[in-house]
């Protein structure tokens, strides 16, 4: 159990909420394992599939506190109400600012910028840890990835973040075949390439990047966000455009950084991935296991937040910057705080 922002989440799978006079109470095979007066919350969140009694939906929904249901994987399933209050102006606000230009370009720079400067960080960590390997062109990566921070804190619109992004996303990905220790002759990087992926590396991306994809969806859901309607991601039919806006400051942080270590320990080899004739590369069933089990491990991991400055686990991430994302939404907030891991 995790109370953050004032968001109960429940993360025990086998958990089953109930009532008991005015307080929430959390139970894991019969046994009471936490309890808090319903007062104290806004909200719910549990992944699991136990699910919550009548009477504390009752009440919950009397008392203006949102329940949503995911499974034990994220996947947003449903969400308990009441009577619209909140929800209704916060999206009215979020549509209102996603046809604002200079709205857009705030927002869409915040997210940028915290996918540069988390790119910047996995290198940074790479020249720490194998100081013997590095060539000038690690350095000079890095160092364009901190001008385009200043760059992006001046961008005047979408299409200059756009190409911002663009040009740090390429040189980022030249130097990602060097942090490839291990396994070259199945595991090895010449650029991005996506629909279809061309290599193992980009197949291993490209899966994790829609797993992380499910989750920025599954957490918009959660503060009432609608996940179709993004800042930098313009609207297209069945695009969840927020979702692919939220999910940037974490790629290089929750995906680039697990597909390193998957390749770099030895947990997975080539055999696990097949080329087809179209040229695209897939991973078999075994190897999309090994993935799998690797990305929930991740999640459990624990973080300080830098701007909640409390331990979180990893897969709460985007949930937290979800939460933050509609404060400053709402006007609690005087600008967004992108993840920025340090």
């Amino acid at each position: 159990m995790r109370k953050m922002l004032n968001v109960l989440y429940v993360t025990t799978p086998d958990a089953f909420l109930a009532k008991e006079g005015e307080n929430l109470i959390v139970k894991v095979k019969n046994e009471e394992v936490f309890r808090t007066p319903i007062h104290y919350l806004e909200g719910v969140v549990t992944f699991g599939y136990q699910g919550a009694s009548p009477a504390l939906l009752g009440l919950c929904v009397e008392r203006g506190v949102f329940v949503t249901f995911l499974n034990e994987h994220g996947k947003f399933l449903a969400r308990v109400s009441g009577p619209v209050k909140g929800n209704v102006l916060l999206r009215r606000k979020q549509y209102r600012d996603a046809d604002a230009p200079q709205e857009c370009v705030k927002i869409a720079s915040r997210f940028i910028m915290g996918k540069v400067a988390n790119c910047r960080t996995v290198i940074r960590r790479y020249e720490s840890d194998h100081a013997e390997k590095l060539d000038n062109n690690t350095e000079w990566v890095r160092k364009e990835l901190a001008a385009s921070v200043v760059r992006l804190s001046r961008a005047g619109s979408l299409g200059d973040i756009r190409g911002i992004e663009g040009e740090m996303a390429k040189n980022y990905f030249s130097i990602f075949d060097d942090m490839i220790l291990y396994q070259k002759d199945s595991f090895y990087m010449h650029g991005r390439s996506r629909r279809p992926p061309l290599d193992n590396v980009n197949a291993l991306l490209s899966f994790l990047y829609t797993l992380l994809a499910h989750e920025a969806k599954s957490a918009l859901e959660t503060v009432g966000l609608d996940p179709y309607v993004g800042f930098l991601h313009r609207d297209r039919p069945g695009r969840a455009g927020l979702a692919l806006d939220l999910m940037e400051e974490f790629r290089p942080y929750l995906v680039d950084r697990l597909v390193l270590s998957l390749i770099n320990r030895k947990q997975i080899s080539g055999d696990g991935f097949i080329a087809k004739e179209s040229g695209g590369v897939i991973m078999k069933e075994k190897e999309r296991k090994v993935v799998l089990e690797a990305w929930q491990r991740r999640k459990r991991e624990e973080i300080t937040h830098p701007f909640l400055e409390e331990k979180i686990p990893l897969g709460l991430l985007p949930y937290a910057q979800a939460l933050l994302l509609s404060r400053y939404l709402r006007g609690d907030l005087e600008d967004y705080p992108p993840f920025i891991w340090k």
